[in-house]
C-alpha cells in the first residue's frame, strides 16, 4: 500500500494486524520510505533487470533494491519458520551470496514454462538536469505517469531507467533518467509532456 504519511501508515498497520487477529491469520507490516522509487527500473522489463541482477547477486544490481528484498525475505522466512527471530535477513543473505536464492528461481520458472530474457524497448530518450545541484526531491507520481505515457505497463519494455537518487550531485547536462518506448510517438508524448511541467527531480544545493 502507498500511503502518504507515517500517521497514516500506522493507522493501517493497526487496522490490517488486527482485521488478520480476527480472522487467525498471522501478519506483520513492515513501513519502508517511499520517498523515491526502489532500484533503477519503472516499467515491467527494466524492473525485472533489477530484479534478476539481485538475483544473480551482480556487483551493479540496485543495492536499495538488495535490501528491501532481504528486509521482506527475512520477515517472511521468520514468519514461516525458516530462520529464528532477527536472523531471517541473514539467512537472506547468505541465499543470494551463496547463489540458492538463483537456483531456486530458476526451477521456478522452469516449471512454468522457462525463463525468457526481458525484451528491450527500441526508442530511448535521455532527461537531462536543467542545472549542477544536489537531488533534493522526486515526484514520484509524474515519474510514474510519464512511465504509462511510455507505454507501461502494458508494453513490456517501455518505462524509465533511472540514473540518480536522493542526496547524489549531478552537473548540467547529465541525465537523470532514460525514457524507455517501443513507438516513437509514445516516446514524444512522454517526453513533451515532462518539458511541460516542473523538474521531476527537484535539485538545489544542501543546507
Amino acid at each position: 500500500a502507498k500511503i502518504a504519511s507515517q500517521a497514516d501508515a500506522r493507522r493501517l498497520s493497526r487496522s490490517l494486524t488486527t482485521v488478520a487477529s480476527a480472522l487467525g491469520l498471522k501478519a506483520q507490516v513492515v513501513i519502508t520510505d517511499g520517498s523515491q522509487p526502489v532500484g533503477r527500473g519503472i516499467g515491467p522489463a527494466l524492473e525485472a533487470m533489477d530484479v534478476l541482477a539481485v538475483l544473480r547477486n551482480e556487483p551493479s544490481a540496485p543495492a536499495d533494491l538488495r535490501q528491501r528484498a532481504v528486509t521482506l525475505a527475512g520477515v517472511l522466512l521468520e514468519m514461516g519458520g525458516a530462520a529464528a527471530a532477527g536472523e531471517g535477513s541473514r539467512v537472506a543473505i547468505d541465499s543470494l551470496a551463496s547463489g540458492r536464492a538463483w537456483a531456486k528461481f530458476q526451477a521456478i520458472c522452469e516449471a512454468r514454462g522457462g525463463m525468457r530474457t526481458p525484451p528491450q524497448a527500441r526508442h530511448t530518450r535521455d532527461v537531462l538536469a536543467g542545472k549542477a545541484g544536489h537531488i533534493l526531491g522526486v515526484d514520484n507520481r509524474r515519474l510514474s505517469r510519464a512511465a504509462r505515457l511510455c507505454g507501461a505497463p502494458e508494453d513490456k519494455p517501455a518505462g524509465i531507467k533511472l540514473h540518480v537518487a536522493l542526496g547524489q550531485r549531478v552537473e548540467r547536462g547529465e541525465p537523470l533518467f532514460t525514457l524507455h518506448a517501443d513507438a516513437p510517438g509514445e516516446l514524444e508524448y512522454a517526453y513533451n509532456f515532462i518539458i511541460a511541467h516542473p523538474p521531476i527531480y527537484e535539485i538545489g544545493e544542501t543546507a
